[in-house]
């Protein structure tokens, strides 16, 4: 059973124009509008449970509610689990995300520190993270790059999430994205701490970026602890995996240190909803 981690929807209103602007010079081969409600039923159907996310990022420009992934989520149960999305400088944030869970029915917590411009290490940021704990929710960090020009790399590195983890160690967490580029910083910190993992969604864009991922993740032995993800529209499930085992290949037939498709098969087929507490 394939298990999609990472996804979105959206509508076209919940980007600014700077967004698009800079999406455009980034991944122009990207369309934005492919992200609505309906078209992620028909590009995620090869996944048997799939997360899909809001975004509160009014800082950046891309706004997401909560309640329209939750309407959406609404649709199909069984299959969708909805995570929300609170801004960490919001005076509220703390009473949002109770609602969010209370009233909504969402089950966890995406936050992004370079798209919400905090500090992961900051005040606002840590009493979110302790409620989120009480919560029992786990938490996916977009905790590497970004394209956008107006946000700040600083808070972007996964070091940083070392001391979010050890001030709370229940809480369960997930890096995106692999942590890209830092992505050995992402395998050093997960290696640490039991509740930390990280998803390898979108990078098959980046072949010499996530053959080193994986081979880093292989040699600090926490190939177990990453997570099936898309980042759809971004990518799909199957182009997700013929990346993958496209760097397998690569590896075998230029003769570096191998990715066993093995590792591929596992991190595709992985029970990631035990791993998060969400089964």
């Amino acid at each position: 059973m394939i298990i999609d981690v990472h996804t979105h929807i959206s509508e076209p209103s919940h980007y600014g124009k700077e967004f698009f602007a800079d999406m455009h010079g980034a991944w122009s081969e990207v369309d934005l509008t492919a992200g609505t409600p309906d078209n992620h039923k028909l590009g995620t159907q090869d996944a048997a449970r799939v997360v899909v996310l809001a975004f509160d990022a009014p800082a950046t420009g891309l706004e997401v509610p909560n309640e329209y992934v939750a309407n959406y989520v609404a649709s199909d149960p069984e299959r969708l689990i909805g995570f929300a999305s609170v801004d960490p400088n919001r005076d509220d944030a703390v009473d949002i995300l109770r609602s969010a869970v209370n009233d909504l029915g969402l089950r966890g917590l995406k936050t992004a520190p370079i798209y919400q411009n905090y500090d992961p290490l900051s005040a606002n940021a840590d009493r979110l993270f302790a409620e989120a704990a009480r919560l029992e929710l786990p938490v996916l960090i977009h905790q590497g790059t970004t394209f956008l020009r107006s946000a700040p790399l600083r808070y972007a590195r996964p070091w940083l999430l070392d001391e979010v983890a050890q001030r709370h160690p229940t809480m369960t967490m997930y890096i995106a994205h692999l942590g890209h580029p830092w992505c050995d910083e992402t395998m050093a910190v997960i290696r640490k701490h039991p509740r930390m993992f990280s998803d390898v969604s979108a990078l098959q864009k980046r072949p010499m970026q996530l053959y080193g991922a994986l081979r880093s993740a292989i040699e600090y032995e926490v190939a177990d602890k990453l997570l099936f993800g898309t980042d759809f529209p971004f990518s799909s499930v199957a182009s997700t995996i013929a990346g993958m085992s496209d760097v397998s290949a690569m590896a075998e037939r230029v003769g570096l240190p191998p990715i066993p498709m093995s590792v591929v098969d596992e991190i595709t087929y992985r029970p990631s909803l035990d791993l998060l507490g969400l089964s």
